[in-house]
C-alpha cells in the first residue's frame, strides 16, 4: 500500500468514526438531543403524561394495539362528547372514579386527562400496557390475591385502611411512581437533571423521587414509600433501576418485592419516551411493560394543597360507623 493510500484509508476510517458518533447521538428521526455539560441528553424541563388512552385495552379494541389517525380522530371526539355530556353528573363512572359519586364536587374544570390518546411511533396506541400483548395486567398468583382479600383494601374500620392518596400521603393511581401513571388530573412532572443526581417532581401530592446515579441500591432494611431508584444511562436512554418498597405501597396490589425498571428517552423536543416494566412474582404471574409518552408542557408545577387536617377522613370513617349501626336496627 503507498503511502498515499493509506493516508486515504485512515481519512476514510477517521470520517466513518465521527459519522458514527454523530449517528449514535440521533433519534431515529434525525433529530439530535440537548445535552447537560456532562455529555448525556438533557431531559430537564416539565412534562405531562396526560392521556385518554387506558391502561388497559378496551374489549373493543381487543387484537388492536393500534389505531389509524382517522380512527382516533373519531374515538377521541366521542370521548370528548361523553366528557362534556356528563359534566356534573355525579352517577358518571368517570367522576365517580375522581371520589365524588353522589357528591357533585367534581366537573369538567377539574378533570385535566389529556384529550388524545397516547401517540408512540408515530401511530396512537389503544392501551399504555404493550406487554403482554393483549394489553391486559397479567393475572394475580392465587396467594397474591387471597392477600389482598385478608389486607381488605377498601375498609373502613381504622384510618390506617383507607388509601394512601385518600390519606396525602402518595399521589392517586400511582401517579409519584414508579410506575408514573396518567389520573384524571394534576399530570404533570418537573425533572432536574445533575450529572449526581435526577429529581422528578411530582404535581400530584407533592411527592419528589430522587434518582441517585451509578449508585447501589440500599439494604434491603431501608423501605421506602417511592422504593430506592437508582440511574445509570445506556447510550441516550436513562435507565432507573427501583426497589426497597415498603409493605403498604401496595400498586395494583403489589408486594415489598416489587422491582420497575423505567427507561426514558428525549426522541424530539418536546417528547421523552417512557416504559416502565414492572416486576413482582409474589403478585403477578408474569413481567408486564407499559410505554406512552411525555408532552411538553408550560409551567409552572402548582402546590398541590390535599386535604389532610380537614374534616374528611373523620367524616369518611364516620359514614362508616352511621352505616354499621343502620345494619344492625
Amino acid at each position: 500500500m503507498t503511502k498515499n493510500n493509506l493516508r486515504c484509508a485512515v481519512c476514510i476510517g477517521a470520517l466513518a468514526v465521527l459519522f458514527g458518533a454523530a449517528v449514535a447521538g440521533q433519534t431515529s428521526s434525525g433529530w439530535t438531543p440537548p445535552r447537560t455539560p456532562d455529555g448525556h441528553p438533557d431531559l430537564q424541563g416539565i412534562w405531562t403524561n396526560a392521556t385518554i388512552t387506558p391502561l388497559e385495552r378496551p374489549p373493543q379494541f381487543a387484537n388492536k394495539p393500534t389505531m389509524t389517525d382517522a380512527e382516533a380522530a373519531a374515538f377521541e371526539k366521542v370521548s370528548a362528547k361523553e366528557l362534556a355530556d356528563v359534566d356534573g353528573k355525579s352517577e358518571s363512572p368517570l367522576l365517580a372514579a375522581a371520589g365524588s359519586n353522589g357528591t357533585g364536587g367534581y366537573n369538567i374544570l377539574f378533570i385535566d386527562r389529556g384529550s388524545e390518546l397516547a401517540r408512540v411511533d408515530g401511530v396512537k396506541r389503544t392501551s399504555l400496557i404493550i406487554d403482554p400483548p393483549d394489553g391486559k395486567v397479567p393475572p394475580m398468583t392465587p396467594e397474591a390475591r387471597q392477600h389482598y382479600r385478608m389486607e381488605g383494601f377498601g375498609r373502613f374500620d381504622s384510618v390506617k385502611d383507607r388509601p394512601l392518596s385518600e390519606r396525602c400521603l402518595l399521589g392517586f393511581g400511582s401517579t409519584s411512581g414508579p410506575p408514573m401513571l396518567p389520573v384524571l388530573y394534576n399530570n404533570n412532572y418537573q425533572i432536574v437533571q445533575t450529572a449526581d443526581s435526577i429529581v422528578i417532581l411530582v404535581e400530584m401530592v407533592h411527592d419528589a423521587r430522587i434518582i441517585r446515579m451509578n449508585a447501589t441500591h440500599a439494604p434491603p432494611s431501608v423501605r421506602q414509600w417511592l422504593g430506592d431508584s437508582v440511574g445509570h444511562w445506556e447510550g441516550d436512554t436513562l435507565v432507573v433501576d427501583t426497589t426497597n418498597f415498603t409493605n403498604k405501597t401496595h400498586f395494583r396490589g403489589t408486594s415489598e418485592n416489587l422491582h420497575v425498571i423505567e427507561r426514558f428517552t428525549r426522541t424530539s423536543p418536546n417528547t421523552i419516551l417512557y416504559r416502565a416494566t414492572i416486576d413482582d412474582p409474589s403478585t403477578f404471574t408474569k413481567q408486564w411493560t407499559l410505554e406512552y409518552p411525555f408532552n411538553a408542557t408550560k409551567g409552572p408545577i402548582y402546590e398541590y394543597a390535599c386535604h389532610e387536617g380537614n374534616y374528611a377522613e373523620a367524616d369518611i370513617l364516620g359514614g362508616a360507623r352511621k352505616k354499621d349501626t343502620e345494619a344492625t336496627k
